[in-house]
């Protein structure tokens, strides 16, 4: 069995200054579902009761599930900027 969590230590990580993901806060506070919550693998959207949920973008492993699951279209997803964001590694 493979446990994900282990082969994600080998990957790299560069941050950028600004988030690859915008969150339009106004579409994501009148969400009922808030499925990001529970459909992000890496855990980046919390719930917050001002905006709905506040993202994340730290841990975000650019797999795209938020932006297919969200039905409110208050998500505008780009892939980071050229070097940043996550190298996946596996040994």
């Amino acid at each position: 069995m493979v446990n994900i969590s282990v082969r994600l230590k080998y990957s790299r990580y560069r941050l950028d200054r600004e988030a690859h993901i915008k969150v339009n806060y106004e579409k994501c506070r009148n969400c009922g579902r808030r499925a990001c919550l529970t459909a992000c693998p890496a855990q980046c959207y919390l719930p917050q009761p001002e905006n709905g949920v506040v993202f994340n973008y730290e841990a975000c492993l650019e797999c795209g599930t938020c932006y297919i699951i969200c039905d409110q279209g208050a998500l505008n997803w780009n892939f980071p900027k050229g070097g940043c964001g996550i190298s996946y590694r596996f040994a």
